[in-house]
């Protein structure tokens, strides 16, 4: 097994689909200048024909992959940033949302569409969108949203096998992470499969995409307070893992969500409903929600990084759920 990074699982996803499947080629903005190195060799292996660059015209590509998808091919879309998905939101959630439900299962759209997740660098209001939670709204679409490489290749091959479509979400501030990657070029994680990052006791923090990393390192600091945090990663929103989810819940008796999108109507406030829902006779505290705060998000590095959850929101949450508790106790 080799360590890689989480751009490098794309690239390796990619190239082994494309190199398995004749009908899988890749489009998008940049493809072929590799700005983010996840095509590097690709135009050398496959030719221009599978390796396109588009114009800068989301609403174009994107309806251009949805028809060749319903005809037998296999396109992964890169859309470079998810802000970019906006101009395509007819093609997303009238066409290619909708198509195999309203033509009775006649039309079959296996596509990927990548998007990045490029918030915390001051990339301004327009680009740092942490959009996956809307989609979710929409039936017929798949979601994932990998926190770890490992997670990336695994899900990303999974997806491009997929025959319905899938949005992929990638938190760029996961892309310098490194896992070891096996070489089975069969390896699959698929959809709908959540993964304990870590085993805990007191408390379930469920954590999505870069909120994971985030949840783990206050687990850590946990520890040397006595207390056991367990760490849920969905990994796909839909379909989500629910039993995972409240597996732990119930086993722990508290739960966190930890969700880089704004808080209303985002994933993790759909999971914490979740929670209370089917959990709640499990449960000795309120579901807290950590996610990021109702505003736009601005140019000022020190303000934008106020803003998003942190370690440190996480720990303080952590300390007034089991604080609560032990008042409940005594």
């Amino acid at each position: 097994m080799a360590k890689v990074t989480f751009l490098e699982a794309i690239r390796q996803a990619q190239m082994e689909e494309m190199t398995r499947d004749e009908r899988v080629f890749i489009m998008g903005e940049d493809i072929i200048c590799n700005v983010f190195g996840t095509t590097t060799g690709f135009v050398e292996a496959f030719g221009t024909e599978r390796v396109r660059d588009t114009p800068i015209s989301e609403n174009g590509f994107i309806g251009a992959a949805a028809g060749a998808s319903m005809v037998g091919m296999r396109p992964i879309v890169d859309a470079t940033i998810s802000s970019f998905l906006y101009p395509a939101m007819d093609q997303i959630m009238s066409i290619i949302a909708k198509s195999r439900y309203i033509y009775g299962g006649q039309a079959r759209l296996p596509l990927v569409i990548r998007s990045c997740l490029f918030y915390g660098n001051s990339n301004a209001a327009q680009h740092s969108d942490r959009n996956y939670s809307m989609f979710m709204n929409v039936p017929g679409l798949k979601i994932m949203v990998p926190s770890t490489a490992y997670d990336m290749k695994g899900m990303l091959k999974a997806a491009v096998r997929d025959d319905d479509p899938v949005l992929c979400f990638e938190d760029s501030t996961c892309w310098t992470s490194k896992s070891d990657m096996p070489d089975d070029p069969d390896f699959l994680i698929p959809l709908g499969k959540g993964d304990i990052k870590r085993e805990g006791t007191d408390l379930s923090i469920i954590a999505i995409g870069g909120g994971v990393p985030l949840a783990l390192k206050a687990a850590t600091t946990l520890a040397k307070e006595g207390i056991s945090a367990e760490v849920v990663d969905p990994r796909s929103l839909v379909p989500l893992d629910k039993e995972i989810i409240l597996r732990s819940v119930r086993k722990t008796g508290r739960a966190i969500t930890v969700d880089p999108a704004h808080q209303s109507c985002s994933a993790g406030s759909e999971i914490a409903a979740l929670i209370a829902e089917h959990a709640f006779d499990s449960l000795r505290g309120p579901v807290l929600r950590i996610a990021t705060a109702e505003t736009h998000v601005p140019f000022s590095p020190l303000i934008e990084k106020a803003l998003y959850p942190s370690a440190e929101r996480i720990i303080d949450a952590a300390r007034r759920l089991v604080g609560a508790r032990e008042t409940v106790d005594a």
